[in-house]
């Protein structure tokens, strides 16, 4: 049996949180992520993880709490559902998704409903497992976002999109990121390509998001990373120095 353990308020400071940066330029990263998460345990927030310092761990919320927006009323969030490397291919995925459906129902959840697309993409789930464990498609929204549910009662209502996020575009121009604090990469890379950008004269309208209230009016669905240009969305894939300099290049900055 896999030894799965919950990382709560009381154990955070000493457990480790699995997707962290492992490097030390990485801890203050580290610290905002789980500063973030103490300030949502109390809304909910269960973070499980095969004790081992490795990327195996769920991270799910009731959806009336969740960062981003759905209207899902009665369903339990997945924000976050990692099995990697030579962890994969072990049961290990299973167990941690068999915990959380037993604990949502334990908490009278109607269902579980997560983000993911076509393809799996980048900090997104794999659609092909969800569908594989009976996740079903519910919603849509540009360019390429997928609301899956995986019902629990008989009556579980249909979860949708927010409007807000469904279009994929905003009126600001130029280049706009909306992010969080749910992902510790995050606080590590945004600096970096800020930087960067000023370092071309250029600029990047940064939108930190800091309550569920914005997070549920964000105009993309995956709230932690949203990166949009000339008013249209891009990408929810964190950039690094060598992608966004690549996009620079072909922009002409």
């Amino acid at each position: 049996m896999d030894n799965i353990i919950t990382v709560t308020a009381e154990n955070i400071d000493r457990e480790h949180i699995c997707c962290a940066i492992s490097d030390k330029k990485g801890e203050t990263c580290v610290f905002s992520k789980k500063v973030w998460m103490k300030e949502r345990f109390e809304d909910g927030l269960v973070f499980r993880k095969l004790d081992i310092r490795g990327k195996v761990f769920i991270e799910y919320i009731p959806a009336e709490k969740a960062w981003c927006p759905i209207d899902a009323p009665g369903y339990m969030y997945i924000n976050c559902f990692w099995v990697s490397g030579q962890f994969k291919g072990k049961g290990h995925a299973n167990h941690l998704l068999e915990e959380c459906i037993e604990d949502a129902k334990a908490k009278g959840c109607c269902g579980l409903t997560v983000v993911a697309s076509k393809k799996k993409r980048p900090f997104l789930s794999d659609p092909d497992y969800l569908k594989y464990k009976g996740f079903r498609a519910a919603d849509t929204a540009e360019p390429f976002f997928i609301l899956y549910y995986l019902p629990l009662t008989e009556n579980a209502p249909v979860p949708k999109f927010k409007e807000c996020a469904k279009q994929g575009k905003i009126e600001e121009k130029g280049m706009v990121l909306y992010y969080t604090n749910q992902c510790p990469h995050t606080d590590k890379y945004v600096p970096l390509i800020v930087n960067l950008a000023k370092k071309r004269g250029a600029q990047i309208s940064v939108h930190k998001i800091e309550t569920t209230e914005q997070a549920q009016s964000t105009p993309t669905p995956f709230s932690t990373y949203g990166f949009f240009y000339d008013g249209v969305f891009l990408t929810n894939e964190i950039f690094g120095p060598a992608k966004f300099e690549k996009f620079m290049d072909q922009n002409g900055f």
